[in-house]
């Protein structure tokens, strides 16, 4: 069974087995509302089904309560722990145009407006206003590219590519 990645757990909260987790989709209200079910996998153990019964948000994180884990003891398995949905869980989503879940970027090859291929992205920066995704270069320091329209010119996901145009000042 595929899964994709929405949070990990980095710590408990409180004696109430409530855990901290950070964040990795733009989904937060779907992905953690009450009745979802999550899986998490500590790294230590068996993968475990979850369902919430209980979630906030404290500053860059949310704080969630599982059902049937009611203190602490109950949760401190769970540090740290992935958290991650099936992949049939995000059927229902609607993507507005031009948005990507963060699986199908990662990995991608990016090439500039000449076909040179630049790199691979490796990963994706939640900045604010917009992200920025890591490319990974040989044998140089990786770039950073602000996923705006006047850098990232086209995503392909069927001939896995994405094409950029550099902006002055960001090679």
């Amino acid at each position: 069974m595929k899964y994709l990645e929405i949070g990990e757990i980095v710590n408990t909260q409180g004696l109430r087995g409530e855990v901290r987790v950070q964040v990795i989709t733009d989904f937060v209200a779907q992905r953690f509302q009450i009745g979802a079910e999550v899986t998490a996998f500590p790294k230590q153990g068996k993968p475990v089904v979850l369902q919430i019964d209980g979630m906030r948000r404290h500053k860059q994180l949310v704080i969630l309560h599982f059902s049937g884990y009611d203190s602490i003891n109950d949760v401190e398995f769970l540090k740290p722990a992935l958290l991650k949905i099936r992949m049939d869980q995000q059927a229902n989503d609607e993507l507005e145009p031009g948005a990507y879940y963060y699986h199908q970027i990662i990995g991608l090859p990016v090439y500039d407006l000449n076909n040179r291929k630049l790199g691979q992205v490796k990963e994706i920066l939640d900045l604010g206003p917009n992200d920025v995704w890591v490319v990974e270069r040989p044998d140089q320091s990786d770039l950073l590219l602000p996923k705006i329209d006047q850098v990232i010119k086209q995503v392909d996901l069927e001939q896995s590519r994405i094409v950029v145009d550099l902006l002055e000042g960001l090679e």
